[in-house]
């Protein structure tokens, strides 16, 4: 039971993270639909279109495939497949420390969106209020349910010990 909710778990990581991706390279390849409602470096990298900033935007997408795929293999899908040091123990802290990243980034972004958003403290007065907005209601909850779902992934197909003494 837990092996199949651990697979649904990593499915779920996974189509969150290539999902994300796939937004990404969409903005790599000069994309401009929804742009402004990331704001700040990302958006500027997105319009600028100079070339060390678009290796900075693939090196993003990069990032979040490895992150996405990641999900599936640490909790058993196809891990038959990979040499032995991708199923070790050196993948599984790297995949904890990836999930915890998500976690804290679109935890922490999230709660500090949606505060502003109820007016909890005062943005400052040039602020982008759509893009904080996109970022409270939907570009930092995705980082978080991502991580969460990596994590409940991570989690649910841990090694079990055989020896329980």
């Amino acid at each position: 039971m837990a092996r199949l909710a651990a697979k649904r778990a990593a499915a779920l990581a996974c189509a969150l993270g290539l999902g994300s991706a796939a937004v990404s390279i969409y903005w790599a390849l000069g994309g401009t639909a929804l742009l402004d409602t990331v704001g700040g470096s990302i958006e500027r990298w997105g319009r600028e279109r100079k070339l060390a900033l678009i290796a900075g935007l693939w090196l993003i997408v990069t990032v979040k495939v490895i992150v996405a795929l990641a999900a599936p293999v640490l909790a058993g899908v196809g891990s038959e497949l990979l040499p032995s040091w991708a199923r070790g123990h050196l993948p599984r802290i790297l995949g904890w420390i990836a999930a915890t990243v998500l976690v804290l980034y679109g935890g922490v972004l999230t709660l500090t969106g949606l505060l502003a958003q109820a007016g909890a403290f005062q943005v400052t007065p040039d602020a982008d209020r759509r893009a904080l907005a996109w970022h409270a209601f939907l570009w930092d909850p995705w980082f978080l349910v991502w991580g969460v779902a990596f994590t409940a992934s991570l989690w649910l197909s841990r090694p079990v010990p055989t020896d329980r003494r």
